[in-house]
């Protein structure tokens, strides 16, 4: 009787969720300003999110130091200022130089691989692995047409969402800010709401998201750097058109777990069979290498087997992540995972782990 009571609770509690979240469909006129709201901060909390969990090292080794929090950011952010006049002065023009000269040689460049690709046909060698009703050349226009497609509509997104850019700039410095002098008072807060028997699990369970969100930030960051390197003068030595910009792209799209570095390497294969297919092969060879000495040597050594997330588990949630919210819910769909996991395990074990192992 006791059990059949709890179900009926149960059952009782989600009907009573299901309606508030109808009737609330019915009157989504009241929440149209929250949900601008809500899309107006996302970028910058997103940015602030990520730079505070990068920065608070460094903030909390200057206050170590004797150094005024408040100051050690503002010269943080004073550094951040001449590194970012650095890279507009420095490395800028050499990026947008290569952009430029991609974007204009690209009907050229596309005649080219198309050259390639049906001197490839015409290959005895690999004329036995297509049917001869299929024609390569034609399969990967066709790809390459879907892949701009799918391109051009993301980025279109992307620039829907943060097309406010003055706003993200002017809010996102003062957010930081303010999480940075703030440190661990958010935390704080939420332990004190909740009720004064729960005080030291939600305190374990905070400080565990804390280090789990603070790991993978930073680590990822290390790990694309490296990759970025290794690549980069891997493209160097090969002789690869346009290293600085490729070696951008995949270091931006591998912060995409597990797909980012599969999409990532399709330009640079594509740009390598233009030049011609030794290159392609042997950028295919620099690519397959950084990422070895990546996944073996460094992420291994940066993450341990704290973040070990089963590739399959990654790929879903990605493809569930990229469904729901597009190129947003891609970067956020992991540390979201890894919140909600540490959540549910926590509630498991304080709630249900000793009633249901003794049953």
């Amino acid at each position: 009787m006791f059990k059949l009571n709890n179900f009926i609770r149960i059952c009782v509690a989600i009907v009573l969720v299901m309606a508030i979240i109808y009737l609330g469909s019915l009157v989504d006129f009241l929440f149209k300003p929250i949900l601008s709201l809500i899309t107006i901060i996302t970028i910058p909390l997103m940015l602030s999110a990520f730079f505070y969990y990068l920065l608070r090292p460094l903030v909390n080794m200057m206050e170590r130091k004797k150094i005024n929090r408040s100051l050690a950011i503002l010269l943080i952010y004073l550094v951040f200022g001449i590194v970012l006049v650095g890279f507009i002065l420095g490395v800028w023009p050499s990026l947008r130089s290569q952009l430029l000269n991609l974007v204009n040689n690209a009907p050229s460049l596309f005649a080219s691989l198309n050259n390639q690709l049906q001197e490839l046909e015409r290959s005895e060698f690999l004329s036995n692995f297509f049917p001869k009703d299929v024609s390569p050349s034609t399969q990967v226009t066709n790809f390459l047409t879907q892949g701009f497609s799918f391109l051009t509509n993301y980025v279109t997104g992307l620039f829907s969402v943060i097309s406010d850019i003055t706003v993200i700039m002017f809010i996102f410095p003062i957010i930081l800010f303010y999480m940075l002098k703030e440190s661990g008072d958010f935390g704080r807060a939420i332990v004190r709401i909740t009720p004064k028997r729960f005080h030291e699990e939600m305190a374990k369970v905070i400080a565990e998201i804390d280090r789990s969100l603070s790991n993978f930030i930073v680590g990822r960051v290390l790990i694309n750097l490296a990759l970025g390197v290794l690549m980069y003068f891997g493209f160097l030595i090969i002789g690869l058109p346009y290293a600085l910009l490729l070696t951008v792209i995949a270091f931006i799209m591998n912060f995409i777990p597990f797909i980012g570095a599969i999409l990532s390497s399709v330009p640079i294969v594509i740009i390598g069979l233009i030049e011609s297919p030794s290159v392609a092969i042997w950028s295919l060879i620099v690519i397959l290498v950084a990422q070895q000495i990546q996944d073996n040597l460094i992420a291994p050594y940066i993450f341990g087997k704290q973040l070990a997330i089963h590739p399959i588990t990654t790929i879903v949630l990605v493809m569930v992540g990229g469904d729901l919210a597009g190129i947003l819910g891609v970067l956020l769909i992991i540390p979201i995972y890894m919140i909600i996991k540490i959540i549910v395990v926590r509630v498991y074990e304080i709630f249900f782990k000793r009633s249901w192992e003794n049953i």
